[in-house]
């Protein structure tokens, strides 16, 4: 079955079930599970049991939709993102930004847990991502495009939408947090990146690294959505201190700071109303 025929059958599927349409679709990265409980009669919609939508495979991903309220704005959140690395095409990864897009909504709120490559970062802070670079090795886009959506070749200039990270930015100020800005750098995964690595991604301009995010911010602007990023720095990078990486230490920094990584998340909300 292709991509659009499984984006169809899921976006059916679920417009059976939700009673409003959801203007802001937020996909939940590492630590922000929980995130789902401040949502106002949610329904909840296991992966499973949607047609044809691809599951996720990672430990601790919770694979669930959730349809809800929001400070009065509806929504939907996508607890358990799909990655590239679990074997996926990235145009089967993006299936769900698609079907959110099917929905109704009008903004995409990314966020994930990334590797700190600016000097100037700690662990433990929040990145608002200006910009993307994408070394994955591939592209959503790749194959026939979904006319549907949007034009064969679309423009990537404000991929993360200005506006809307200005206001994020404004507020974040004005609530004394302290939210950084900078670009994302995306690769393949699974394994970290090397030392030399991070040297390069420095060189050519990345603050952050991870291992998720660019292919549904790209399937977004195909779709002519708003879109804001923001990531948590849970770790610095491989050769930024002289110790190794685990997948422990991203989750342990994640749950520490998602009190303050879910107070941004709401400020996004809020400046998208």
């Amino acid at each position: 079955m292709d991509i659009q025929k499984r984006v169809d059958a899921g976006a059916e599927f679920l417009k059976e079930l939700i009673n409003e349409t959801p203007r802001i679709g937020v996909v939940l990265g590492s630590g922000l599970g929980d995130f789902a409980n401040k949502l106002v009669n949610p329904i909840k919609v296991s992966y499973k049991d949607i047609p044809k939508f691809p599951q996720s495979t990672i430990l601790g991903h919770a694979g669930t939709l959730y349809f809800g309220k929001l400070n009065e704005i509806p929504v939907v959140l996508m607890s358990g993102r799909l990655h590239y690395y679990e074997g996926y095409s990235q145009s089967e990864v993006t299936i769900p930004i698609r079907i959110m897009s099917k929905l109704g909504i009008e903004t995409l709120i990314l966020t994930n847990a990334a590797g700190g490559i600016n000097l100037e970062f700690t662990a433990g802070e929040l990145m608002l991502i200006s910009d993307h670079i994408n070394l994955s090795g591939s592209n959503p886009l790749i194959g026939p495009n979904q006319d549907e959506f949007g034009p064969r070749f679309p423009d990537m200039s404000d991929t993360y939408t200005k506006e809307l990270r200005y206001s994020l930015l404004k507020s974040a100020k004005k609530e004394s947090i302290d939210l950084k800005e900078g670009v994302y750098a995306m690769m393949s995964g699974p394994s970290f990146e090397t030392p030399a690595e991070i040297k390069y991604l420095r060189r050519i301009g990345a603050d952050a690294v991870g291992m998720s995010t660019v292919p549904e911010a790209i399937v977004a602007s195909h779709c002519g959505l708003k879109v804001i990023g923001i990531s948590c720095i849970t770790n610095m990078a491989a050769g930024v201190l002289n110790q190794k990486l685990s997948h422990e230490e991203v989750f342990e920094t994640a749950n520490r700071v998602k009190s303050s990584f879910a107070q941004v998340l709401e400020l996004a909300i809020k400046k998208v109303k």
